[in-house]
Order: C-alpha cells, then sequence, then structure tokens
C-alpha cells in the first residue's frame, strides 16, 4: 500500500512557495506549519465523522466491581491513548462471545446504584473517563470511538496515514506560510483556495466509500475553521 511522508507534503509546499530546492522554506522551517494543517484536517474530520477517524479498540478487560475505564492510572482499566470521543461501548462475559451493545446515558441511573448484575448495560462518558455500574461478574469491553488520526511529533520522514491528503496538506501548509511568515495575502488566498479544493476532493472519496453503509452522516463543512484574506 502506497505511504505519505512529511517530506512529499512538504516538497509540494515549498514548490506552492516557488522554493523547490527549499532554500528558503526547509524541512526545519516547514514543519510547525505542517502541524498546524494536521491538526485542522484533524478537527475537519471528526467535525465531520469521515470513517479514517473512526476507530475499534481491542477487548479491554473490566473486573468485577470496576466502575471506570480511565486513559492513564495503575491498576484500572485503560481507554485506548488515541481516543478522542466514544461512540459506542460492547459488553461481553470474560473471553466469551458474542459482545452485545450498551445503552449511552447522560448520568448512571441512581435506582440501579448497589443493585447486583453480572453486565453493565449502561455507560457514561464524564470528565474523560467511562463510568459504570459495577457489575458482579469479570467482563470484556469494546469501544467505537473518534480516534486522533496524526501523529503528535513529525519529522521529514514521519508517514502521514491519509494518502489522499497530500494536496490539501502541502497547499494549506503553503498558504500558512504565506500568511504568517510572507504576509502575503495574495499568495496565501491562492495557496487557501487550492486547499479548499483539495478537502472538496477528499470528502467526496471518502464519502463515497460511506454510501453503501446505512447510517446517517452530518453535512461536510470543509470551510471549518476557514481562514479569510479578503
Amino acid at each position: 500500500m502506497p505511504i505519505l511522508l512529511a517530506s512529499e507534503v512538504m516538497d509540494l509546499a515549498a514548490a506552492a512557495m516557488n522554493d523547490v530546492d527549499k532554500v528558503v522554506y526547509s524541512y526545519v522551517i516547514q514543519i510547525p506549519y505542517l502541524k498546524m494543517a494536521l491538526q485542522e484536517l484533524q478537527e475537519i474530520f471528526e467535525l465531520n465523522s469521515l470513517p479514517v477517524t473512526e476507530k475499534s479498540s481491542a477487548a479491554i478487560p473490566v473486573n468485577a466491581g470496576v466502575t471506570e475505564i480511565v486513559f492513564n492510572a495503575p491498576n484500572q482499566p485503560r481507554l485506548p491513548d488515541n481516543m478522542i470521543e466514544p461512540l459506542q461501548l460492547w459488553e461481553r462475559t470474560r473471553d466469551i462471545n458474542p459482545y452485545i451493545p450498551m445503552a449511552r446515558k447522560e448520568f448512571i441511573p441512581h435506582d440501579l446504584e448497589g443493585v447486583e448484575a453480572n453486565m453493565f448495560t449502561y455507560w457514561v462518558w464524564q470528565d474523560n473517563k467511562i463510568i459504570l455500574l459495577a457489575a458482579n461478574a469479570n467482563n470484556d469491553i469494546k469501544i467505537d470511538y473518534v480516534g486522533s488520526l496524526f501523529p503528535k511529533f513529525i519529522q521529514s520522514d514521519t508517514v502521514i496515514p491519509v494518502q489522499n491528503a497530500q494536496g490539501y496538506l502541502s497547499y494549506k501548509t503553503a498558504e500558512l506560510m504565506s500568511d504568517m511568515i510572507e504576509h502575503n495575502d495574495a499568495r496565501a488566498q491562492s495557496n487557501g483556495g487550492r486547499a479548499l479544493m483539495a478537502m472538496d476532493r477528499i470528502s467526496g472519496i471518502t464519502i463515497k466509500s460511506k454510501q453503501s453503509i446505512g447510517t446517517r452522516r452530518k453535512p461536510f463543512r470543509a470551510a471549518y475553521k476557514r481562514i479569510s484574506y479578503w
């Protein structure tokens, strides 16, 4: 499968800045602006539930009496490190299929507190942790969630895990540099327009892949956080 490297994105961004040899816009100069472009792309994907950010966890063992799943705490079930927002939880008796869906609540039902049951049934997402009713048996939970897509630390050889994002990221990086380094409104507007057209292509490709899935989709908002130069 083809991979996209950060260096490939930055090579095109330098070309968009009329600096093919990267005399002015070296990788070191470009990396902070590429990171901004990646963050914006991540947020657009999150807001529009594009499937590239939709992930499922491995089985998470939750022992009897445990009522929280958290990001990082000793001796407690742990949430996926890259999870941003849980979408659906599933539960099963430890190591025994099938999983069955759990119901999301705004608050844990108080009338069930202290009532013994062998399954959790309900879950709450609160304070960056999943809260459960205590079960009297050891179970497993699986989480479908919106996950962080891009790595936190970027170098020239970093793999960008969205192959068809090369055009958007290159032009967006060039747009940001045009605006923040050169203060060149005309060049920023030109590169920004090309970035938006590339985003339209990304959304079209991704949404086509979901057309056969019977789910309700949020309208795509490619102009989210768009910077205006006129």
